[in-house]
């Protein structure tokens, strides 16, 4: 069933989203008391770190997923076509492909180092990364995959922020062996994985775009609508506010 998008939603959730980390300070001075025991507070404290991907990824399943674009009727000066649609299909599939592809492997990258300790999995070579980001480029031409595979990407994007949240309860610092301390834009890797998400939700709505309906197979589109660009407003918006939750020391 799609969901559609809701703006009530979409500011009770961001609302929530900043609160989260004042709650979560007073499980944490509660959950001090008994670090040594197992008590309420301390499953509460435990779960708090789940509570902001879960609604990341409620809000991008229901508001950034199931996009709907405007049906106006194609206006012949305002169209793109021929070698430029095909430098920006090419382009933004390619890149879709690739994040996707190293946002998984993220989470492998985490699993092997967290929980298999002592097994080393040699990373993929070009050949093999080409071969796999062909296959994700496959599946997002069609739009049933593409809206699966969009729901893989948030699963992922839970499991990595709960391998996060693990080595901060276990105090483990993220060291070269991590892939994702390859990426230098900051020392917070929350933000890391942020960032990637958000990346991957604007190439995710360009693509949609490019890809709705018959425009593909006309091979021509027309140039967005202010009412489609609203969607990439709010794409900015709501990770402006998970940013800024991220950024606060916790």
């Amino acid at each position: 069933m799609i969901i559609k998008n809701n703006s009530t939603s979409f500011i009770i959730i961001i609302s929530i989203v900043l609160i989260i980390p004042f709650v979560q300070k007073q499980w944490f001075n509660l959950y001090l008391f008994n670090n040594n025991d197992i008590s309420f507070h301390s499953i509460l404290y435990y779960l708090s770190g789940l509570i902001t991907p879960f609604l990341i990824c409620l809000n991008s399943l229901n508001n950034f997923t199931y996009y709907k674009f405007s049906n106006n009727k194609i206006n012949s000066k305002i169209i793109i076509k021929g070698k430029t649609l095909l430098l920006y299909v090419s382009i933004n599939l390619i890149l879709l492909s690739y994040l996707i592809v190293n946002y998984f492997y993220i989470n492998f990258d985490f699993i092997t180092n967290l929980f298999w300790d002592g097994i080393k999995f040699q990373q993929p070579d070009n050949y093999q990364l080409g071969y796999f980001n062909f296959f994700i480029a496959i599946l997002l031409i069609f739009n049933v995959s593409r809206i699966l595979l969009k729901k893989f990407i948030l699963i992922n994007f839970s499991l990595i922020s709960f391998y996060i949240w693990y080595l901060q309860i276990k105090n483990i610092n993220v060291d070269d062996q991590f892939h994702i301390s390859k990426y230098h834009l900051t020392d917070n890797i929350n933000l890391i994985n942020v960032l990637i998400l958000f990346t991957i939700e604007i190439a995710y709505f360009t693509w949609s775009f490019l890809s709705y309906k018959n425009n593909l197979s006309n091979w021509m589109i027309q140039i967005p609508q202010k009412v489609d660009i609203n969607n990439i407003f709010k794409i900015f918006i709501f990770y402006f506010f998970i940013y800024i939750y991220y950024s606060i020391p916790s």
